[in-house]
């Protein structure tokens, strides 16, 4: 049959089919039968194959609409439209096909449709939209991911082949170290990191005595475990290594190496380290590793390898050291810088004694699993803590410098992710805020002042520019290597000297410095055990706090505390920058207004340059710039605080306030023995605990806030000579406050005189005074002028019994004085075994004595607690 008859055919088919049978595909009467079927399963196999293959997305089939699954349903007629459409366009010259065409769309599905497009098939994917998302894109991920890997692996290798030989690096390590130098201000040279002694052996004249503790320290498993560690390796991607770098001996070696060769901290870096530990482990024998590892790794004391440290911790060769010296080398590598001085550190030396156990423990263990090493238990526990030597460091550290030295250390390492191998080798130039002259002049102070003060005498003094946080100068004592810190670490329970956050906090809720408060002694107040008293339990009736302030009335000023709410104190003074860790050497309570807290000097001279820069904290510092041996700087690490800049620790107006009070101190008050001769305004505040425990005077200028701190090394009675021998009391005003005008005659040579900001009167004349008697007469305005000049007559001694004293000694605090985040693992708030002296309130007191009367008081231990408790005893009878 040729076409034009097929065609016919095809056309009379159409036209005279049943009414009755089912439209679609172009008009055409479908005959039921397999052919339909075969028909329709052949267009959707045929859609199936124009998938896109491996990238098509996997949806599953579209969902057919009811009416179309029922059969007729205009869905159905669309769908199947293309094929007749095709064939109506091919007929259209002839007639038949014509109205076949016109039937079909006449019907339920004939009209002509477009294509289903994507958005429909994802109309009925009933996956959800992340599902679809991901069987979209996981397959190209995948195949970038792969490219990825290829490249890294490239990457990898080629880093590997160019990584230096291990058997070469102690030549190269060498030519690169350098000490550190740090610089005053005026970039004249303070102190160096000092020489370098390193004395390379051979392992075979390293004895298994020193082998043995070294690994039992720091790597037990060391023969056995591969050349990385995978934690301690993901752990120094993680932190950039902030957080440490390798933990087995291999990863360190290579890290010291790469420590002294480049001074960048980056990624870079450290991948090389694992890189080259990687090598190490696959092409160095275990010993060989051993050796460069222990000829590369820093001791402290100026010692860099095995046979240095033997000389400078025991004086003797490594081979002569027994197991009980091997265990402490290995011990001190943890803390080179910390460990180095323990003989003038009770703390760490007890830190110290602990990581030696650690490492006798350790001895048993490596022995227990190869009896080859270590020691037995019963040889082990035979051990004992060896006898470390004087650090002898020459003229090199003399005087002031070691203390300087030691404080640079730390703020380099806290501030600028520097350890201590890096500071010694690594050829820093380190630019302080320190002033040379001042640093004389710290000293020379308290030669001047209190020539004859005993050799356990605590003699603290730091000075600080309030503006910008920057340490002036410090007195740390007169031999870092026997002496713990005076002014950076060592604390002494502040007495009065805390008074003046109590009145910030005071300020800040709006009770102005017109408010009346009852200043008659004894008083009782709620949830104290006993009475609080005034110096010579002296009553003063209607007080407001600007006298409160210059004569230091406790009871007005244990009131305030209430009313201010002790809790908010805490917040005040921490914002003011005192160390959060402070505030766990004794109890809250209204008594925080008698100074119950231990504070350094440079607490409070921090602290009290909130006062004179307007309310603004700075975090204290003396570091302002670090440079790199290649000449680029290098700073700090993300977390500093000091790049933060200043923090408002209360409202200009609050400061104003309070400074106009503390210079009535200065003026007319307790601390008369610290006015300039020069006249220049001096606000300020004295502090005296009970018995004479400590002394205190915090003042300062518009330019500089400085705080001067007496106490003693075992927290005994303060005996002074020179001042006993005058017939004055032990005051902060006779003594500390003399020791601060001393140094501020030299500080202020040559500054301008500045005043501070008139009162802001700030807050509400309240009344916290006594209820008049009835029918008495009205209470005449409390007085603002001071009390009489005291006499230079010695005041007697408390009579009344007083807590006994537990002659604790003094531990330095843990925790590095610059770091106000720095929270200690013991009590006591970073001063280790520090227990509580009765705080007293007595040389602020005007009138009588020297500054003030002196306290007679008994010694009560009601919720202050005992002197050996929470740092708060005998504190309702306080001198000042």
């Amino acid at each position: 049959m040729s076409t034009e008859r097929r065609r016919s055919a095809g056309g009379r088919r159409r036209a005279d089919g049943s009414g009755d049978a089912p439209r679609g595909n172009g008009g055409r009467r479908r005959t039921p039968g397999p052919a339909g079927d075969e028909r329709a399963a052949g267009s959707r196999r045929a859609r199936g194959d124009d998938s896109g293959g491996f990238w098509d997305d996997e949806r599953p089939p579209r969902r057919r609409p009811a009416e179309a699954r029922s059969g007729g349903g205009p869905r159905e007629g669309a769908r199947r439209r293309g094929e007749s459409e095709r064939g109506g366009r091919r007929a259209a010259s002839h007639g038949a096909r014509s109205e076949g065409g016109r039937r079909a769309a006449a019907s339920g599905g004939g009209g002509r449709r477009r294509p289903p497009n994507r958005d429909d098939y994802d109309e009925y994917d009933e996956r959800g939209p992340v599902r679809r998302f991901f069987a979209k894109v996981w397959k190209p991920a995948l195949v970038t991911c792969a490219l990825l890997f290829i490249a890294g692996v490239a990457v990898l290798g080629v880093m590997y082949v160019r990584t230096p030989d291990p058997e070469g690096m102690p030549a190269k390590l060498e030519a690169h170290m350098a000490a550190t130098t740090v610089e005053f201000a005026d970039g004249s040279e303070a102190v160096t990191s000092g020489d370098i002694n390193r004395q390379p052996v051979k392992i075979n004249e390293v004895p298994p005595s020193v082998k043995d503790g070294v690994l039992a320290s720091e790597q037990r498993n060391f023969y056995e475990e591969p050349g990385i560690s995978i934690t301690g390796t993901a752990r120094a991607i993680l932190t950039g290594g902030t957080k440490g770098g390798g933990s087995t001996i291999t990863q360190q070696m290579a890290r010291n190496y790469y420590q002294g060769l480049s001074q960048d901290r980056s990624y870079t870096r450290k991948l090389k380290e694992i890189l080259i530990a990687i090598k190490a482990g696959q092409n160095m024998a275990p010993e060989k590793i051993l050796q460069q590892y222990l000829n590369t790794i820093y001791f402290g004391r100026g010692a860099y390898g095995i046979q240095a440290a033997s000389q400078a911790y025991f004086g003797k060769e490594v081979k002569d050291l027994d197991y009980a010296e091997g265990a402490l080398l290995g011990a001190i590598i943890q803390q080179p810088g910390n460990f180095e001085n323990v003989n003038s550190d009770e703390k760490m030396e007890k830190i110290l004694r602990g990581r030696w156990q650690y490492s006798v423990d350790g001895l048993v263990e490596m022995h227990e699993n190869d009896p080859k090493l270590g020691l037995s238990k019963e040889k082990a526990d035979q051990l004992k803590f060896p006898e470390i030597i004087e650090w002898d460091t020459g003229d090199q550290y003399e005087g002031y410098k070691g203390y300087i030295k030691t404080a640079v250390a730390n703020e380099l390492e806290r501030r600028y992710g520097l350890n201590e191998q890096d500071i010694a080798t690594g050829g820093y130039t380190v630019k302080t805020s320190l002033d040379k002259d001042l640093m004389e002049a710290a000293g020379k102070a308290f030669e001047q002042v209190l020539p004859n003060n005993p050799e356990e005498t605590v003699e603290g003094l730091a000075a600080v520019d309030p503006e910008t946080g920057e340490i002036k100068a410090f007195h740390g004592g007169d031999d870092f290597t026997k002496e713990t810190d005076n002014s950076l670490i060592r604390t002494a329970q502040a007495g009065s000297s805390f008074k003046p956050y109590v009145l910030a906090t005071g300020l800040s809720k709006d009770i102005g410095l017109k408010s009346v408060f009852d200043g008659d002694s004894p008083k009782e107040f709620p949830g104290l055990g006993e009475p609080v008293q005034n110096d010579s339990n002296k009553s003063y009736g209607p007080v407001n706090l600007v006298k409160s302030t210059a004569d230091s009335i406790n009871t007005a000023y244990v009131q305030l505390a209430i009313e201010a709410g002790p809790s908010d104190v805490v917040e005040t003074a921490k914002a003011a920058g005192i160390r959060k860790e402070r505030f766990k050497t004794a109890a809250l309570g209204p008594n925080i207004a008698l100074g119950t807290y231990r504070v350094s000097a440079l607490d409070q001279a921090s602290g009290f340059g909130v006062f004179a820069n307007e309310g603004k904290y700075i975090e204290r510092h003396m570091i302002t710039k670090v440079t790199k041996r290649d000449g680029k700087e290098h700073h700090p690490v993300d977390t500093d605080k000091v790049s933060e800049g200043p923090k408002r620790a209360f409202s200009e107006d609050v400061a104003a306030d309070a400074t106009y009070a503390m210079t009535q101190v200065v003026e007319d008050g307790g601390g008369k023995s610290a006015a300039l001769p020069d006249g220049r305004p001096v606000a300020g505040k004295t502090g005296t605990s009970n018995s004479a425990k400590s002394a205190w005077f915090v003042g300062f200028t518009p330019q500089l806030s400085v705080a001067v701190g007496l106490s003693r090394t075992d927290d005994g009675k303060l005996k002074l000579p020179d001042v006993e021998n005058s017939g004055q009391g032990i005051y902060g005003g006779t003594t500390s406050a003399k020791v601060w005008r001393a140094f501020m005659i030299e500080a202020m040579k040559g500054v301008d005189q500045k005043e501070f900001p008139p009162p802001a009167w700030v807050g509400d004349e309240q009344n916290f005074g006594p209820e008049p008697e009835p029918g008495a007469s009205e209470s005449p305005e409390p007085e603002t002028s001071q009390s009489p000049e005291p006499t230079a007559s010695q005041s007697p001694e408390p009579t009344a019994s007083a807590s006994p004293d537990p002659g604790a000694t003094q531990s330095p605090d843990p925790c590095h004085p610059l770091d106000t985040n720095c929270e200690p693992s013991e009590p006591g708030g970073g001063d280790g075994n520090d227990r509580g002296d009765g705080t007293g309130d007595g040389s602020d007191g005007g009138g009588s004595g020297n500054d003030g009367n002196n306290g007679n008081g008994n010694g009560n231990t009601g919720d202050g607690g005992q002197d050996d408790g929470d740092g708060g005893g005998s504190l309702f009878n306080t001198r000042e």
